[in-house]
């Protein structure tokens, strides 16, 4: 192990933030470059080594989090590298946005504060690039297939990746200008700069991977030509149906889906627009939503210069501690404060929205809510709690409810769907079209990042074993698996 008495020697110390006076000013990341590595190697010295590390069951990549922390702790830079891409091709995104469900599920967590296992990911990988460790793995051989990837998110970056190392010659299809997906256009720049999406990319051209642009599958490219042309296809998709709000109001100027207005603030950041065609400058704003899309609405927000921001959530609010109900090891819902919600506004729970209130114009000027309490497991409305908040900016971050079908995709596939509507697959990640598969949330509906990437490396084993009869990829889970939740 590293540190025997790490654990009961070295508090907790996390990344430092940059002022919310200087950071608001600005789009790079919150915390303050190179402020991990003096406190990093004593927080790795922390990991206990446990005889079973319930992290590892955390963590859907199965990542060997004590290995690399032992190794983080000696400072062994290149062996840390080595051990974390391992099970993981991109750390980088999700040492910057995974919630760490490895933290909550941290021996050492039962009754102190869980190892920096986050930080420590973030560091390996920051000082693996800074090294030159990271370099690309081209295949000795190419197996003479070919494989399409639709989707140029984690999952889909993840299967590409895999399938390319295996020999196979892969192109990636990205209906948007840029590769990345959510992670390049759904993700602000304050949370993850986009030069780390730039050097991946780079690295998969280098190692084979070819990239396809402003190329739509069902729209553009008919996926029966695409079928006969590769021998496999991989659907990575994502589930981009953003869940409306259908109340009185919802059509008026200036209510939005959150995956409306993310993505202008981060194309003005690439240098494409001046200034965003949807912009908080001057307005009162109000976020509907209260999980991790809102408070990125939230964060922008606060950059653009709105005159208050408020954020509702329908649920109430979660407590500071774990419940009895959601025991270690598992995932549990806390109270929690983002960057963006260290930046000022407002958060209000247990409400919800009736209707918006329009100016002569057409334009929202105001939110109608009431507070609601669930009464006999359903969820009621309080008499009198009514009220209004001024609004001229409304964005509706309330999750995903499945993959597109509005471009014909699903359609020109044939694809069967569950009853959840995502599209159905078997173990092997096959769909019921033969030699096509689907990964991440395209299959599995909304999830978080570290599932995408292992949904895309199981994928690509059931790729690799479909076009040759057997395969030495790793597969870290099976589609029916879920988070450690209760």
């Amino acid at each position: 192990m590293a540190d025997p008495k790490g654990f009961l020697t070295t508090g907790r110390e996390v990344a430092e933030t940059r002022p919310v006076t200087e950071r608001v000013k600005d789009w790079n990341e919150v915390y303050v470059p190179g402020s991990l590595l003096p406190i990093i190697s004593k927080q790795a010295g922390r990991c206990m080594d446990c005889g079973i590390p319930f992290c590892h069951n955390g963590c859907p990549l199965g990542n060997l989090i004590p290995e690399w922390n032992d190794y983080a702790y000696r400072e062994d830079w290149a062996a840390a590298s080595e051990r974390l891409h391992a099970t993981n091709n991109f750390p980088e995104f999700t040492g910057r946005l995974c919630p760490a469900p490895c933290e909550s599920a941290c021996v050492l967590g039962i009754n102190q504060p869980a190892v920096t296992i986050k930080n420590v990911e973030v560091s390996i990988i920051d000082k693996a690039w800074g090294n030159g460790d990271v370099t690309p793995q081209p295949p000795e051989r190419l197996s003479g297939k070919t494989v399409a990837v639709i989707g140029s998110g984690p999952a889909g970056l993840a299967a590409a990746q895999q399938l390319t190392r295996a020999g196979h010659t892969v192109a990636v299809y990205e209906r948007a200008d840029r590769i990345g997906g959510l992670l390049r256009y759904g993700i602000p720049e304050f949370k993850m700069e986009k030069s780390h999406i730039n050097r991946r990319i780079e690295q998969m051209r280098a190692e084979g991977t070819k990239f396809r642009t402003e190329t739509e599958i069902g729209r553009d490219i008919d996926a029966a030509r695409l079928r006969r042309r590769y021998d496999a296809v991989v659907i990575a998709a994502g589930a981009t149906v953003s869940r409306d709000l259908p109340v009185p109001g919802r059509e008026l100027n200036g209510v939005h889906f959150a995956m409306e207005y993310l993505p202008l603030a981060n194309k003005v950041q690439e240098g494409d627009l001046t200034v965003a065609p949807i912009t908080a400058e001057g307005k009162h704003v109000v976020v509907i939503g209260g999980g991790d899309t809102g408070a990125d609405c939230v964060g922008t927000a606060h950059r653009q210069g709105a005159l208050s921001v408020t954020q509702l959530e329908i649920m109430p609010r979660p407590g500071d501690e774990r419940n009895a109900n959601q025991p270690w090891p598992t995932f549990p819902m806390l109270y929690k404060v983002t960057s963006a919600h260290e930046e000022g506004g407002e958060r209000v729970y247990s409400v919800s929205t009736t209707h918006f209130e329009g100016d002569e114009d057409g334009n929202v000027q105001a939110l109608h809510l009431v507070e609601v309490e669930f009464k006999d497991g359903k969820l009621e409305q309080k008499p009198g709690t009514e009220r209004r908040i001024p609004a001229q900016l409304v964005t509706l971050a309330m999750g995903f409810t499945g993959t597109d079908r509005s471009n014909g995709l699903v359609q020109q596939f044939g694809l069967e769907l569950d009853e959840r509507g995502n599209v159905a697959r078997d173990a092997d990640f096959a769909t019921n079209v033969d030699g096509v598969f689907v990964a991440g949330d395209a299959g599995r509906g909304q999830s978080l990042i570290v599932w995408a990437i292992a949904e895309g490396r199981s994928a690509a084993r059931g790729v690799d074993r479909f076009l040759t009869g057997a395969s030495a990829l790793p597969a870290p889970i099976r589609p029916t698996d879920r988070a450690l939740m209760v």
